[in-house]
């Protein structure tokens, strides 16, 4: 007698989830990377032939990532749904307390990359290249884009620096 098996797997069915409303995030971060830009014209030149690369930022405990283009000319900076990413030159990965340290001081970027803290992936000499645009930056890029938004902006940005460095043990 021989016996057959099949394999029933529950099907779940499809969750719906609303769009995120991103629209809403769009004209801030237009705003802080036209003013960087507009603050900090040396850093493009810095990136040398990738200022027409395409970055993606991807803070992986937030339900979207980011995506930087440094045209000198029309930089562009916005949030999109991992689903919809445009195509990329080079990925940037990790917590977003991480990536907001690793952008708002002198965090040592390959310490966070040996110690997984970030992942990169893409074209690894176009991240190396903002990387060290950013570090040639007086003073802190998140705070620039803080002081955009007056004492909330600067109260946000101190409130995310004081829990990343709860979370770490690092000095806020």
């Amino acid at each position: 007698m021989q016996t057959t098996s099949t394999r029933v797997e529950k099907l779940t069915p499809p969750r719906f989830e609303p769009p995120l409303p991103l629209f809403l995030l769009q004209p801030l971060l237009g705003r802080i990377v036209r003013r960087i830009a507009a603050n900090e014209p040396d850093m493009f030149a810095r990136l040398g032939p990738h200022q027409n690369a395409t970055f993606v930022i991807d803070p992986v405990n937030l339900p979207f990532a980011l995506v930087l283009r440094p045209n000198p000319d029309r930089p562009e900076f916005f949030a999109s749904a991992r689903s919809a990413l445009p195509s990329y030159d080079a990925r940037i990965a990790g917590k977003f307390l991480d990536l907001l340290h690793l952008v708002d001081c002198d965090e040592d970027g390959d310490a966070m990359f040996f110690s997984r803290g970030i992942d990169v992936s893409g074209n690894i000499e176009a991240v190396v290249c903002l990387r060290n645009a950013l570090d040639n930056v007086e003073g802190s890029i998140a705070g620039q884009a803080a002081g955009l938004f007056g004492p909330p902006g600067r109260f946000v940005l101190d409130f995310l620096r004081s829990l990343g460095a709860q979370q770490t043990g690092r000095r806020a």
